[in-house]
């Protein structure tokens, strides 16, 4: 899969079986469902779940919580647009593709 094909799924009505929660979690949230895509990583530890975390709650306006989960997830808080953020999430999981 690549970039286009992903944001072609998103005329589906749910993700892609395969893709993975965090991925899943960046799907809901390119549909406008915020509460599904948190609640898609909310319990998850993984380095790439805790980024998409931390992504969703500077996405709502809580900086302080977005911090909190961008320091778990080993990363600086990020300044740029988020859709430049939302991109780069998806290709890195995209391009390691270990699903």
């Amino acid at each position: 899969m690549n970039f286009e094909e992903f944001r072609n799924s998103l005329k589906e009505k749910g993700p892609p079986a395969e893709f993975p929660a965090p991925l899943a979690a960046l799907w809901w949230d390119a549909k406008g469902d915020w509460a599904h895509a948190h609640g898609s990583v909310d319990e998850l530890d993984t380095k790439e779940a805790m980024a998409v975390h931390a992504y969703l709650h500077r996405k709502e306006g809580d900086a302080f919580n977005a911090n909190y989960w961008y320091q778990r997830a080993g990363r600086k808080f990020h300044r740029n647009a988020l859709q430049d953020e939302w991109r780069a999430l998806v290709e890195a999981m995209i391009e390691r593709q270990s699903w």
